[in-house]
């Protein structure tokens, strides 16, 4: 009688390879995911890599730039976990500029409609001569 082939004698063949099917996922999600992670991340900075951002945010996006060049160092050396918190925190300083930048702009805005209302209160103001 022919014995099935297993790995450990309460494992048959096919429990074998069920269990493998089940775990090929787990293991292909993780690069998939970080891959998936740092394409975002690239994309959030280049997004946020405007000429008025970098007038608005310049700190933020350098950050943010700083982040994603230490999330591809961290890659390349094959430090997934590190790879894939800074791709997250570029992500996040990204968006961190996009907002500091439009809050920048709308601050300018509000000076200049104080400015413009101002020079309107003192032309309304001033006597007329006739």
């Amino acid at each position: 009688m022919k014995k099935p082939l297993c790995i450990h004698s309460r494992l048959s063949a096919p429990a074998l390879v069920l269990t493998l099917l089940l775990a090929l996922p787990a293991f292909a999600a993780a690069p998939l995911e970080l891959s998936e992670k740092m394409a975002v991340a690239e994309a959030s900075v280049q997004q946020a890599n405007t000429t008025s951002n970098a007038e608005n945010a310049a700190n933020e996006l350098q950050i943010a730039t700083a982040k994603l060049i230490s999330a591809r160092k961290a890659l390349v050396d094959k430090n997934y976990v590190l790879a894939q918190q800074l791709a997250d925190e570029t992500q996040v300083d990204a968006q961190v500029t996009l907002i500091h930048a439009e809050a920048e702009r709308s601050r300018k805005a509000a000076l200049e409609s104080q400015d413009a209302a101002r020079a309107l209160k003192e032309e309304i103001n001033r006597p007329t001569t006739r």
